[in-house]
């Protein structure tokens, strides 16, 4: 007994040349473990988050722009904002393709896939078209073009002729996969990838390595979009301080009525429509959810490309819960065909537009203009300025001036921020719906690098 009380007491420290025994060797001992918990402790601290990161590079990119002139701002900030939009595009498509493969054939029972695709569809359809009742609501609410005295003498638009129903249809089918990949055409693309993704399900067991090879490529385009993200908060510095050097805030008071009914309606449609649609449908609490998708909302808002975001848009789905299978094809098939913040920003503009050029907008032009918001938000890219474009087909339609385009465009960055933001939003929150009423919510944990 006398030798295991000895053994048990703490073994001599040699320590500044001396040798510590007992009691002041267990209080050295103590002394050294509290130093290195608290060493354990400030290495474990969490760093700034990439969401914050970005934040400072807008804030920067704010003051930065408010202090330079357009042409320093253009040679020297503008690239490092264009870079990062192209390292995102770089990484877009080859994403797209694998998660949408991997999505659709991780779905072993077919008829499962087609029920999800319904209803991702379903969600899609009637989410924009209230998305743009809520624009055309507002607008008729505020009415911002009324009392503005602008001169559209000199303004010149070109004309967007839009196609027919059955020319729209038809191009969705690419005649070379590989060509549509080449050029980006995401429709084509998604088409594509949906129709390997079923073909490759049917296969079933004779499938898997091919099904294995897809969620690897996944992964990687995952870490390589984890690399690319490194940059961001370098790219919003420079996107942000290019454009407020070249806008500035005069161009925003002229026209800040509008700006202001499009923000108002793209904030009730998050927490009059996505929200609770989020809340009852997809079981998903509130305050879970607008955390959740901060990032790649915030990615959206300060690049204009839903396309930039898209890799933050998959992580933050699946982290609130939404399936593998779900997410990987409802998201990237939303950031083509679901713009909600697009269909917003054309129910507004298309009521501005009519006010500034005396047009009274009956109530068969106004259901027009849903009908065609639509349409041509599910034909948007998702890059940079592709919504203000494709607002010529609903003005064409209801007979309002192509000149008004160019009006509007000397805020469009500004309303870009705004629509694109909400565009991500919407996919989420309609991943998330079609999960639970799979009855699939948080069923599936989300693995960090996953694709």
């Amino acid at each position: 007994g006398r030798r295991m009380e000895c053994s048990s007491l703490p073994k001599p420290v040699k320590l500044s040349g001396r040798t510590c025994t007992g009691a002041e060797n267990s209080k050295r001992l103590i002394f050294f473990q509290k130093i290195r918990r608290r060493r354990k402790n400030m290495a474990s601290k969490p760093k700034l988050s990439l969401a914050w990161q970005m934040m400072i590079g807008l804030a920067l990119g704010v003051v930065v722009g408010a202090f330079v002139d357009s042409a320093f701002a253009q040679t020297y900030l503008q690239p490092l904002g264009q870079l990062f939009i192209r390292l995102i595009r770089m990484v877009v498509v080859p994403l797209v393709i694998a998660t949408i493969i991997a999505g659709c054939a991780g779905i072993a029972d077919t008829s499962k896939l087609g029920r999800v695709a319904g209803k991702v569809l379903l969600v899609y359809a009637i989410t924009t078209a209230l998305s743009v009742l809520f624009g055309i609501l507002f607008a008729n609410w505020i009415r911002p073009g009324i009392g503005l005295d602008l001169s559209t003498d000199s303004l010149v638009a070109k004309a967007v002729t839009a196609p027919s129903l059955t020319t729209t249809l038809l191009e969705i089918v690419p005649i070379n996969p590989m060509e549509a990949m080449s050029k980006g055409s995401m429709l084509q693309i998604i088409f594509f990838a949906v129709i390997f993704g079923f073909g490759l399900s049917a296969l079933g067991e004779r499938g898997k390595p091919v099904l294995t090879f897809f969620e690897l490529v996944g992964d990687v385009m995952i870490r390589v979009t984890n690399m690319v993200m490194l940059y961001a908060p370098i790219g919003v510095f420079g996107l942000i301080a290019f454009t407020v050097a070249r806008h500035g805030l005069s161009v925003l008071l002229p026209l800040f009525s509008l700006v202001l009914t499009s923000f108002l309606a793209t904030f009730c449609l998050v927490f009059i429509v996505l929200v609770p649609m989020v809340a009852l449908l997809g079981r998903t609490p509130p305050v879970k959810f607008l955390k959740g998708i901060f990032e790649p909302w915030l990615i959206a808002f300060t690049t204009c490309s839903s396309a930039a975001a898209l890799p933050a848009n998959l992580k933050a789905a699946r982290k609130l819960g939404a399936s593998k299978s779900i997410a990987s094809f409802s998201i990237p098939l939303g950031n083509t065909v679901n713009m909600n913040g697009t269909a917003v920003y054309m129910g507004v503009c298309a009521v501005f537009a009519a006010e500034v050029f005396g047009i009274p907008l009956s109530i068969t032009d106004q259901a027009t203009i849903v009908l065609m918001g639509v349409f041509a938000a599910v034909g948007t890219a998702g890059v940079p300025g592709a919504g203000l474009i494709m607002t010529t087909i609903v003005f064409t339609q209801v007979g309002i001036p192509l000149e008004a385009v160019a009006l509007i465009a000397g805020i469009d960055r500004i309303l870009d921020m705004i629509r694109t933001s909400i565009n991500v939003v919407g996919d989420v929150a309609s991943a998330l719906v079609v999960t639970n009423l799979e009855g699939d919510l948080n069923k599936e944990p989300y693995q960090e690098g996953e694709a």
